[in-house]
């Protein structure tokens, strides 16, 4: 059984964020620098710590000897707001409480090394680490990352990703309340007509049998956040304050692993291997998850029934050979 404790640092911006930090008593190897997993677009990081079938990502990783950490940013599960008005975007979430959830991480970590930080960023999550990278290229303090379906560059877009977000100024304009209620509701039809979310998650290979918990990792989007992002797919290249993101990824020289669902109708394959393009040469790897035969979408990276085998396996051999060796990562895989 993974030890599991939580910690709550205030990010000194009217919020208090939420860390669950987590480990094995029996596999943890202090050696390994701190691993932290950032949730995307609409969910917390309550998907990450569960499966419906078998070892949730987080408890996969711990096993593998990392201690693992996942934030709630403001605006995300048990994250709350103490001060202050309300409502974010990237500035907030990638200039603000990233960094304070990175500097709690090395204040409370069991690690041997804590001053550098590896980084999953998941969906969203990875766009909000690559906002902090672009204003931070040599001051990052972070080791290898992750994008776990994340986009950096909307050459590419669903058309009903689009049509979701045509109008910046309807979308920052609308508050939207009850989502989970509406997840609820939707996930058992979902079993019975798997087209109904399929540029979401193949429903055929996904238990839904506990769709009362798998829909506690959604969360209500934010109006602010909606107008950013409906800006960003028109613009193509997200700015944030002043930045252009996808230029000042050029200067970053970490090492990245790019894994993307084949089917993926909310983050398409080129708009998550956008990064591969805009970093410097060799420095992104990719993993491409599903075929024609068992195709993959956006949650079946977190929740699919081969998810284990597919990318949380070579996710965590990946990780490891980064620190360890070729020979480390073969053992994993």
């Amino acid at each position: 059984m993974n030890i599991k404790v939580y910690h709550r640092p205030d990010n000194e911006d009217g919020w208090t964020l939420e860390l669950r930090q987590v480990w094995s008593p029996t596999r943890h190897d202090p050696s390994l620098r701190p691993l932290l997993m950032v949730p995307g677009y609409g969910m917390n990081t309550f998907i990450l710590g569960f499966h419906p079938t078998g070892p949730s990502l987080e408890d996969w990783l711990a096993e593998a000897g990392f201690e693992v950490w996942s934030v709630n940013l403001r605006g995300q599960g048990g994250a709350r707001r103490h001060s202050g008005r309300g409502g974010h975007g990237f500035r907030e979430l990638a200039l603000v409480d990233l960094p304070c959830a990175l500097e709690a991480v090395r204040a409370r970590t069991r690690s041997s090394h804590p001053a550098q930080i590896d980084v999953i960023g998941c969906s969203l999550g990875a766009t909000i680490l690559y906002a902090y990278l672009a204003h931070h290229p040599q001051d990052h303090g972070l080791g290898s990352l992750v994008s776990l379906g994340g986009p950096l560059r909307w050459d590419t877009a669903h058309p009903l990703l689009r049509a979701a977000f045509v109008s910046p100024r309807l979308v920052e304009a609308v508050k939207i309340r009850g989502t989970r209620t509406m997840a609820r509701a939707v996930l058992p039809v979902v079993k019975r007509a798997p087209g109904l979310l399929a540029i979401y998650m193949n429903a055929r290979g996904v238990d839904l049998s506990q769709a009362g918990e798998l829909v506690k990792t959604v969360d209500n989007p934010e109006p602010r956040l909606n107008g950013q992002i409906a800006r960003w797919l028109k613009e193509r290249d997200l700015r944030v304050a002043g930045v252009n993101v996808t230029a000042a990824m050029g200067q970053i020289e970490r090492p990245l692993l790019c894994v993307l669902a084949n089917a993926d109708g909310i983050v398409t394959p080129e708009a998550a291997l956008s990064i591969q393009r805009a970093m410097p040469p060799g420095r992104v790897e990719v993993l491409a998850v599903g075929d024609d035969a068992r195709w993959f979408a956006h949650a079946d990276l977190f929740i699919n029934e081969e998810a284990q085998e597919k990318v949380f396996a070579p996710l965590g051999a990946w990780l490891l050979g980064q620190q360890r060796g070729a020979d480390a990562a073969a053992e994993v895989s």
